[in-house]
């Protein structure tokens, strides 16, 4: 009867210890896959970029379609994509003139 006891006791303990220990992390990427190389200009209503980071390893660019068409991923490796990014980083930063100093 002991040896029941007993047994059923570290059961119970073994039990607790393997539902207290912490999971692997999962991996939630926005986008499966490495996603589309180009995407027609005039179609496009909104870029995102979601940069790596602890839910995700991967850089992300998710392009939002006009009328409803739907969202793409864009692979951020592409020519296209590389040069869309740095076209609006230079249009960004001419939006935002120094402001000089007047004597």
């Amino acid at each position: 009867m002991k040896s029941a006891t007993a047994f059923v006791v570290l059961a119970c303990l073994l039990m607790v210890r393997v539902q207290g220990q912490a999971r692997p992390s999962v991996k939630r990427c926005l986008c499966q896959g490495s996603g589309v190389n180009v995407v027609r200009l005039q179609r496009v209503e909104k870029v995102e970029v979601y940069p790596a980071g602890p839910s995700c390893d991967n850089v992300e660019i998710i392009v939002t379609l006009k009328n409803g068409a739907g969202r793409k991923c864009l692979n951020p490796e592409s020519s296209f994509a590389k040069n869309y990014i740095n076209r609006a980083i230079k249009k960004s930063e001419s939006a935002v003139k120094p402001v000089t100093q007047q004597q």
